[in-house]
């Protein structure tokens, strides 16, 4: 990438925003990172961090001064998105927002819920905002492992799961990032919406038995019926998450995954395998040392 444009990151401090800042400073792209507490956020020396708050609007005039590009992870509540975006639109050409796969013709990505209606209307908004746009429609993310599986395989060898069949095809973050950082400098990407996706369709069970092998551990992963996940997962997820997710599930049964080659075609380096996310994130998986071990 040989364009000097300037980005801002909003959602900089998340799973993905970070991947986008962290992948924009290794090749030399000036990069701004938006959070509400800099000082509480470790970055690359070569990252200017900025102060702002999306839920107030004037806050960002500062953090827009001399940007070409934003990188868009919406967290904030939706009533401030209209204010937020209005300011961006004043200072800025081009807009890259991190969304879902709300179009995509498989029923995994089919299944009503409230995040699903309110991404929808801030698409709407962002088409009719005057900015060039891109919108990025990543599937599973392979992180979303750490969260499922992560605490289960820490402290045990049994993994209990629902529909360890049902295959999706996991995308490493970093494969987003590297993504966003070719539309947001590269031309011809306005009005582009793409979906992107790891290059495997694996079942759940496979995802598992792949980090098992990772870390060198036999695990027994051990299937359970639907009701007994709801009542399991809405102690850590919020409900109407579960139960998209068991929907989502329910429905792609039987079916491969949706994969596409996107990551490939427009980074010209094929999207990494979820065994290449598995083996580089071993260590979220390996148990944690106790205190009495680490101090002695």
């Amino acid at each position: 990438m040989a364009s000097m444009s300037r980005t801002l990151v909003i959602g900089a401090t998340g799973n993905i925003g970070r991947q986008v800042v962290l992948h924009l400073a290794a090749n030399d792209q000036p990069v701004r990172a938006l959070t509400r507490r800099p000082d509480e956020v470790c970055m690359l020396p070569q990252v200017e961090m900025v102060q702002g708050d999306l839920t107030s609007p004037e806050s960002l005039d500062g953090c827009l001064d001399g940007i070409d590009a934003v990188f868009l992870v919406w967290t904030a509540p939706f009533a401030a998105f209209g204010p937020a975006l209005d300011r961006i639109a004043k200072r800025v050409r081009r807009i890259v927002f991190l969304s879902a796969p709300l179009k995509t013709p498989h029923p995994f990505f089919q299944q009503p819920n409230p995040s699903r209606t309110q991404t929808e209307q801030i698409e709407r908004m962002i088409e009719t905002s005057g900015l060039d746009w891109t919108f990025l429609r990543p599937g599973m993310l392979a992180s979303n492992s750490k969260f499922w599986w992560g605490r289960q395989i820490c402290v045990g060898e049994v993994v209990r799961w629902p529909y360890l069949s049902v295959p999706t095809a996991p995308i490493d973050e970093r494969d987003i990032a590297a993504v966003a950082a070719r539309v947001l400098f590269d031309d011809g990407h306005a009005g582009a919406e793409y979906v992107l996706t790891g290059p495997q369709s694996l079942s759940q069970f496979e995802q598992i038995s792949t980090i098992g092998r990772v870390i060198g551990r036999a695990l027994s992963i051990q299937e359970i019926p639907p009701d007994e996940a709801q009542c399991e997962l809405s102690a850590t997820m919020p409900a109407f998450v579960v139960k998209m997710l068991l929907d989502a599930w329910s429905a792609a049964a039987g079916l491969p995954a949706f994969v596409t080659s996107t990551v490939a075609e427009i980074t010209g380096t094929p999207a990494r395998t979820f065994l290449d996310w598995a083996t580089d994130h071993a260590a979220d998986f390996r148990p944690r040392p106790s205190a009495s071990t680490t101090s002695s």
